[in-house]
């Protein structure tokens, strides 16, 4: 995962090899990096899997003309409240059931087509350069962000202190996204929502990637995937929002 060949080519994974059995990810791991390595493919596979149904769906929804007629009418919309609902109802299940197979998968399965219809239901409305300008914003800074998170760890430094600050500018953020559906407010608060929501989602990457280096322990590969998955589609939701104003 994440490996580019030829001359010149980056290759993270090489990069904290060396001598019989590989060398340590980060500074002081107890575990064998080739274990640790396995379970970060692992992720990858599921979370790419996840991205091209979410892909698959979203494409399908643009263009079928009945899906935006749908989606002006009331029923359209509460059909979006309950998809996001039902997201949200299932984050709490994996915490019980995520490590128990076949749940797990029952759970990412159903969570994953949650979110890939809300994300079709966002691009429905948006014009295609707007989709792909997002998308491709969106693969800089997930990539971008990740071979950072790696490089860092790889040097002592551990991100799990965010935890706690990012839990609570999400709940500033929730209420921010209640706030702007209440009052209607006008176009740069929805423009200052969507800057923030990325700056969230963007650190988010680094808190899950740093989770899936040190704290995930092998049997939470569906959870790690869930957070990765969710972090990456909150933050193209973020810059459609920011592209399409």
């Amino acid at each position: 995962m994440f490996k580019k060949g030829g001359a010149g080519g980056v290759d993270i994974e090489s990069g904290f090899k060396g001598g019989a059995g590989g060398a340590q990810i980060y500074p002081g791991m107890t575990e064998d990096p080739k274990m640790r390595w396995a379970f970060i493919r692992k992720v990858y596979a599921i979370v790419c899997t996840q991205l091209l149904v979410t892909a698959v769906i979203a494409t399908a929804m643009f263009f079928t003309p009945a899906v935006k007629d749908y989606m002006r009418t009331p029923f359209g919309f509460a059909t979006l409240i309950v998809l996001i609902v039902i997201a949200f109802i299932l984050c709490f299940f994996m915490g019980r059931y995520g490590r128990k197979h076949p749940w797990n998968y029952v759970l990412m399965a159903v969570f994953t087509l949650c979110l890939a219809f809300v994300v079709g239901a966002a691009c429905a409305f948006k014009r295609g350069p707007t989709i792909l300008t997002a998308a491709g914003l969106t693969v800089l800074i997930t990539v971008s962000l990740t071979l950072y998170t790696f490089w860092a760890a790889s040097r002592g430094m551990d991100f799990s202190f965010l935890g706690p600050f990012l839990f609570c500018a999400s709940i500033v953020l929730i209420f921010f996204l209640l706030a702007q559906y209440i009052l209607h407010l006008g176009r740069e608060v929805r423009m200052v929502y969507s800057c923030l929501a990325a700056l969230l989602f963007s650190a988010y990457i680094i808190y899950d990637t740093n989770n899936l280096i040190r704290n995930f322990t092998y049997d939470e590969y569906v959870i790690a995937a869930i957070c990765l998955f969710g972090d990456i589609v909150n933050l193209f939701l973020a810059l459609l929002g920011v592209v399409g104003e």
